[in-house]
């Protein structure tokens, strides 16, 4: 866990929790600024997704609004073969192309410091 006051990585309850727990923006942010414990990433083109990292989605255009993990990949990934998991509407195995967005960007997990 990473405490960082508003921008760390911890969940000890519902109401005491990190916001990048809940919070898309926060989530990417604590995820590609990450010096301290915890996982880190960097965005990366989609082509690059591996399962364990993240597919966030905009549905707009404007803002990020959902986070998916990604599960599978086809040899080369595409919204078509990369399969996710989501809790929001529960998915497993779900193909990202299924949903209806106007933009993805990937978070690549490229590791995790330990405290």
């Amino acid at each position: 866990m990473n405490f960082t006051p508003h921008y760390g990585w911890y969940y000890n309850s519902l109401n005491d929790r990190a916001p990048a727990w809940t919070g898309v923006e926060y989530f990417a942010r604590f995820l590609t600024t990450n010096k301290g414990a915890g996982p880190y990433g960097s965005f990366q083109p989609l082509y690059r997704a591996m399962p364990g990292d993240f597919i966030q989605i905009s549905f707009d255009g404007l803002t990020f609004q959902h986070n998916l993990v990604v599960l599978e990949t086809g040899e080369l990934p595409t919204p078509d073969n990369i399969l996710i998991a989501a809790h929001t509407y529960d998915s497993i195995n779900r193909a990202v192309d299924t949903y209806s967005f106007e933009e993805l960007r990937l978070i690549h997990i490229e590791g995790v410091r330990a405290a």
